[in-house]
């Protein structure tokens, strides 16, 4: 993802979230230096159309998921699940330990996909999400370890 994608991504995050993040978001996330990729597609009747998109931080040898979305119409096509897959497998071979992220307590269907994809409840922040008028939601903390890159059979 580079600065020029943000108003492919707002778009996307418009139709998906309640609280989508801003530009600011994406842009201080790149500037940062953060990981930040688009999944788009090479076959569908348009070639290079946005399927989804991550943004993650490295913490030494750790990481923190902070974005992965997948665009309304490519919802329920296993893509999320693929994403989480090469994120897992990127990230051990650069040497993570681990992956943390934070969920909507509200948003069964992610808590579901990170379950299933072997992550674990550590924790909870309270009010992390911004909520309707001045309430805030608190967040579930997962997190899942990644294994040893040097490890036989230790894939997503």
């Amino acid at each position: 993802m580079t600065e020029d994608d943000i108003e492919t991504v707002l778009a996307i995050e418009k139709v998906i979230y309640q609280f989508p993040w801003g530009a600011n978001h994406f842009v201080d996330s790149l500037r940062s230096g953060y990981d930040a990729w688009i999944v788009e597609s090479a076959i569908m009747p348009v070639p290079q159309t946005p399927l989804g998109y991550c943004v993650m931080m490295w913490a030494v040898d750790d990481t923190h998921l902070l974005n992965l979305s997948v665009a309304a119409e490519h919802q329920h096509r296993g893509l999320g699940r693929w994403l989480l897959g090469r994120l897992f497998d990127d990230c051990r071979d650069r040497g993570a330990r681990s992956m943390l992220l934070e969920v909507r307590p509200s948003n069964p269907r992610a808590q579901r996909l990170y379950q299933n994809a072997g992550f674990e409840v550590i924790g909870t922040r309270r009010g992390y999400y911004p909520s309707y008028g001045q309430a805030r939601e608190d967040a579930i903390v997962m997190r899942r370890m990644l294994g040893d890159p040097t490890t036989t059979g230790a894939g997503p």
